[in-house]
């Protein structure tokens, strides 16, 4: 699988500001995804969010996944 195809599926199940994801070997993947949806959530349940736009793909085409879910305004902060 393919980090756009990953980052496709995540961009249409949310409603988000920016996703980015990378892999080395199409089954490893990283992913930064920005969505106001994730304000007030702890991060387990901003992971949930994200796993659920993935469905049976989790543990399939996708053998790992290491999220970093932040708010619009969580990511505005870190950059200055």
């Amino acid at each position: 699988m393919h980090a756009q195809e990953v980052a496709k599926l995540i961009e249409d199940g949310l409603d988000t500001t920016e996703v980015d994801v990378r892999s080395d070997d199409g089954s490893h993947f990283s992913a930064l995804v920005v969505s106001d949806r994730f304000v007030g959530l702890r991060p387990l349940q901003r992971h949930q969010l994200v796993y659920s736009t993935l469905g049976e793909r989790v543990g399939r085409e996708i053998h790992a996944l290491s999220i970093k879910a932040l708010t619009t305004a969580e990511r505005d902060s870190a950059a200055q």
